[in-house]
């Protein structure tokens, strides 16, 4: 697999298999912001809502690809206000549903760690849903839950899920 970190131009370029991912995760039953009947264009739209905040570099965006094509996301949001230039969250770690199991959302979010620590972040942020294979993946890679808050968000059939919210010291 080989991931790449997307300027604006190949950001622009990939919003297409991007949208591909999102709609494979939310069919796949990810809790990742959207309910079923979620579709292409929809997901396009979503993603190109991103463009300026990735040309902005407020915004990083990587995607994993390998024989098949794209195969995985991830995004890295830097905090903006001044008092917390510190840190930054993890959001859309999404593997399509063929290529889980192999290591490669470990690889994701290792190489958006990388980055954070690179651009000086000490703090990461991130949540998910409670009890799902991406907890036990933030668990198993060093990240330390800090709280449940029961029925946060609903799961794309609609039914409210706990979520838990997690960190991770970068020093």
């Amino acid at each position: 697999m080989t991931i790449t970190r997307l300027d604006a131009e190949g950001f622009a370029a990939a919003v297409p298999v991007l949208a591909d991912l999102l709609v494979d995760a939310v069919a796949g039953g990810a809790s990742v912001g959207f309910l079923e009947g979620f579709d292409r264009d929809a997901a396009i739209v979503w993603w190109r809502d991103r463009a300026a905040a990735v040309a902005g570099g407020s915004l990083v965006v990587w995607t994993a690809a390998g024989p098949s094509g794209v195969c995985g996301t991830i995004s890295l949001a830097y905090a903006e206000k001044p008092n917390a230039r510190h840190r930054a969250e993890i959001v859309k770690l999404a593997v399509h549903r063929e290529a889980r199991g192999r290591g490669l959302g470990r690889q994701l979010l290792a190489a958006a760690e990388r980055a954070a620590a690179d651009s000086g972040r000490t703090l990461l942020l991130l949540d998910t849903e409670t009890a799902s294979a991406a907890e036990r993946l933030y668990e198993s890679a060093g990240w330390t839950r800090y709280g449940i808050v029961p029925d946060y968000a609903a799961g794309p059939d609609g039914v409210l899920a706990d979520c838990s919210f997690y960190y991770k010291n970068l020093v």
